[in-house]
């Protein structure tokens, strides 16, 4: 974790406090077994629907810690993969920290421009010859595009996952960059850092 412009104390009291709350929606469904007759079924659901939203608001506040240090055209990420993900447009962006990754990528087409959301939702536009590769920003940049991933071999449950979740969890599984996910097929977002996956929000992570 980067300790740079985090402030974790917020963000642990808020989930504290929402976490107290599903305990007690826990007990309080103990309890009801005791003297209700209705079924259980509805309450589990909307525990289980805390419990992700929980999960979201943590990762997209990590989101930004895990980025702040090494780019400060967050606000624009934010930007892109909110409105592709409104689109179902698929995307693929690797953002480049500490640890050099050029010799884990095939290299795809040198871009070297100031990154901004317009370029990367245009790159990612389908029919776009650049769309089905990774981005590669560095820093401020957008270093290249058509870039190919290596691939994780990880699974979800019983379902694979789909080819852009692979190369970012791949990717993830041998440097410390982050790469964002926005799938086509559903518009969710989420992130791979380290060999693992997050989903975040779809408005306001920025």
């Amino acid at each position: 974790m980067d300790p740079i412009n985090c402030d974790f104390s917020p963000m642990k009291q808020t989930l504290k406090d929402e976490l107290l709350q599903v305990i007690m929606t826990l007990q309080q469904s103990v309890e009801a077994m005791d003297i209700d007759t209705n079924c259980l079924l509805g309450n589990f659901e909307k525990i289980k629907e805390k419990f992700i939203t929980i999960e979201m608001k943590a990762a997209t506040f990590y989101l930004n810690c895990y980025l702040s240090p090494f780019t400060e055209k967050y606000p624009e990420l934010s930007h892109c993969v909110q409105n592709m993900s409104m689109r179902r447009h698929g995307g693929l962006i690797v953002i480049e920290r500490e640890d050099p990754i050029k010799s884990f990528i095939q290299p795809g087409v040198h871009i070297g421009a100031e990154l901004t959301h317009s370029l990367l939702e245009a790159i990612f536009f389908p029919g776009n010859p650049l769309h089905d590769g990774a981005v590669l920003v560095n820093r401020n940049q957008i270093d290249s595009a058509a870039n190919v991933l290596p691939l994780s071999e990880l699974y979800t449950g019983e379902k694979k996952l789909g080819t852009r979740h692979r190369a970012a969890l791949g990717l993830s599984e041998v440097s410390d960059a982050l790469i964002m996910v926005v799938s086509e097929e559903t518009g969710r977002i989420s992130f791979a850092f380290k060999g693992s996956l997050y989903p975040i929000t779809t408005h306001g992570i920025i």
